[in-house]
């Protein structure tokens, strides 16, 4: 068999997992391709983040109209929430002979 692996230095394990944090790999015609990660902010997409903590004075400042005009879509329509099962749930314990 041939030479086996050698560890890697202090130093080079610290590059390989900058490298991890900053790069990706993705398939492009059969072909592995390295490219950088899109930028997070705590896990989440930019824009993702932007749309659940932005304030509408922020996003008129910044330009954001689409998402300005979302935000008074969301606030003039609120999505009716669903019913809890947890009510469900004590009445299935309460019938349960055991």
């Amino acid at each position: 068999m041939g030479k086996p692996k050698r560890k890697l230095s202090p130093a080079e394990k610290a590059e390989k997992k900058r490298r991890r944090r900053e790069f990706m790999t993705i398939f492009i015609n059969g072909k592995q391709k390295r490219v950088r990660r899109p930028p997070t902010i705590d896990g989440l997409p930019v824009d993702e983040f932007i749309a659940r903590n932005a304030d509408p004075i922020w996003l008129f400042q910044n330009g954001m109209y689409e998402e300005l005009h979302q935000w008074e879509q969301e606030r003039d329509n609120p999505q009716p929430k669903p019913a809890s099962d947890d009510n469900n749930a004590d009445h299935l314990d309460d019938a349960l002979p055991f």
